[in-house]
């Protein structure tokens, strides 16, 4: 039999998704070709995914046919936009995921939602024939990112490209910077750095209970401008696959970050950015670190986040160098929140390392971001075409048309490891305990990187005016991996391998893709 024609019926033995539309399934399509018109969805868009429609609507033969969001204003809003333009665009409007990945006028879907829903709307779409871009990071948890990985791999078979929204891996100057360190001009590799100095002020307190009703006004909260937002909001679908908690945050739409239940922190968030190049410069490992150790803590304020703000996390592989990432939420000192006044971090004591990017130390000097430097901090060579990835999502749809991945890089398993890498620091962290400074160099005492990186991450917070010795930093266990099994190992392992699930509301379980 031939796969491009197999029943999708038989891809979908097994699953638990019974969405609307499902009734009658299609065949798998073919390729759509080189001029073919590729009809994409954009789902969830009240942030990043309406960076996806517009570069979306810069490339040609690609056609916007549907928008699905659960928020009305959001809604309104896009449609309205999309309709004033010189050529007008109609699309069809979905609130629920399921509708939206079952209508077969779609060919590919794109998902900026929250952090917790990517997974299940990414299988979502796979279960219904649809080519996926899936925004950072791929998954909430590292079961589920397993899951993805492993559903993208059967798609791959029936002529479905699975891609993740990193772009920095469709970025030039990067690929050009990764083939620098790979020639060994500067050395060997010793350390590869993940920076985020990015300054986030507390979210307040809210104390509201569980919604009476799966739908309600959405003018009750903030929007990520900080006015009221008006419309509905379908606070069911948002949970999805979670299940409907009390909204402890006012600004409803970007907050979620900082609550475990739907975001991973600052690391989970502008991390995976950061982990993704930290982890190519190793060379791209094909299984996880072997060990992992995170610490930090959520000062200067007391509110209903839960996340760290400052927060570093150590990881040892089985061959070649370690990786460090250093996040900085509070800003240079006193507390003080005027633009531009986070900390900066001196590699070596002397050149200014990026706010956020990425550093590769190597034995004869090291890269930051676009340029090699020498051990003396003298720059020695440029990588041109540092952009930040323009073509990422042309790259999707280019690899849509062929009906296979055009480049290796955009493989949804690199955005597993960036995602796993800050969920594994995550699990370190929660299972820490506080412990004073002396303490926490000695677990660093392998690493004199890491006890200079600890120094000045312990003098940014006394800056800002914290007692160190009243609130201590929240340091987690040094976690063993075995990075075949993808289990934890040793004496944490019970409650680590707990805590890389997460839990699932009863009709929004996971697809099971056979």
């Amino acid at each position: 039999m031939n796969s491009a024609n197999t029943s999708r019926r038989t891809f979908l033995r097994g699953t638990v998704a019974g969405a609307a539309g499902l009734a009658t399934l299609p065949t798998w399509a073919k390729p759509i070709g080189s001029n073919g018109e590729v009809r994409v969805a954009v789902i969830g868009f009240k942030s990043r995914g309406s960076g996806h429609i517009g570069s979306l609507l810069k490339i040609p033969g690609v056609r916007l046919v549907a928008l699905c969001d659960v928020d009305s204003e959001v809604m309104a809003k896009q449609v309205a936009a999309l309709g004033k333009r010189e050529t007008p665009i109609k699309v069809k409007q979905y609130k629920d995921f399921r509708e939206c990945c079952a209508d077969p006028d779609i060919d590919a879907v794109t998902i900026a939602t929250p952090n917790h829903s990517h997974t299940l709307i990414a299988l979502t779409a796979i279960a219904n024939g649809k080519h996926v871009y899936v925004e950072k990071p791929v998954s909430h948890n590292m079961w589920e990112g397993r899951k993805l990985v492993d559903a993208a791999a059967i798609a791959e078979k029936k002529g479905l490209v699975v891609q993740h929204g990193m772009q920095r891996r469709s970025d030039l100057g990067w690929a050009s910077a990764m083939e620098y360190v790979k020639s060994g001009q500067i050395g060997k590799t010793t350390l590869s750095r993940g920076i985020n100095y990015k300054a986030r002020k507390s979210i307040g307190k809210l104390d509201a209970p569980v919604p009476a009703k799966d739908v309600f006004a959405a003018g009750t909260f903030k929007g990520v401008d900080g006015k009221a937002t008006q419309g509905e909001l379908d606070y069911k679908l948002w949970s999805a696959p979670r299940p409907m908690l009390p909204v402890n945050r006012s600004q409803f739409h970007y907050d979620w970050h900082w609550q475990w239940a739907y975001g991973n922190g600052d690391i989970g968030n502008q991390g995976p950015h950061q982990l993704d190049v930290a982890r190519w410069a190793l060379g791209n490992p094909a299984v996880l670190p072997k060990r992992v150790m995170s610490f930090g803590g959520r000062w200067g304020y007391d509110d209903d986040g839960e996340t760290a703000n400052n927060q570093m996390a150590f990881y040892d592989y089985a061959e070649g160098a370690p990786l460090l990432f250093d996040n900085r939420g509070l800003p240079m000192k006193d507390m003080n929140w005027a633009k531009g006044a986070e900390p900066v971090y001196r590699i070596n004591g002397k050149t200014s390392a990026p706010r956020i990017g990425n550093v590769i130390h190597c034995e004869g000097g090291f890269i930051a971001e676009s340029k090699a430097y020498d051990n003396d901090g003298k720059a020695i060579h440029k990588f041109e075409n540092f952009q930040d990835g323009p073509d990422h999502m042309l790259n999707f749809i280019n690899s849509v048309r062929a009906g296979k991945l055009t480049k290796d890089v955009l493989h949804v398993s690199h955005g597993y490891h960036a995602a796993a890498l800050a969920q594994m620091a995550n699990i370190s962290y929660r299972l820490g305990k506080q412990i004073s400074n002396d303490e926490v160099k000695e677990r660093l005492s392998n690493s004199k990187a890491a006890q200079e990186t600890f120094d000045h991450f312990v003098e940014n917070l006394v800056a800002n005016k914290i007692d160190m010795k009243a609130e201590m930093a929240q340091v987690g266990p040094w976690l063993d991996f075995d990075p075949v099994a993808e289990k934890f190992t040793g004496e944490f392992a019970e409650e680590a391998n707990k805590m890389t699930n997460g839990d699932y509301a009863a009709g929004f379980e996971l697809p099971v893709i056979s």
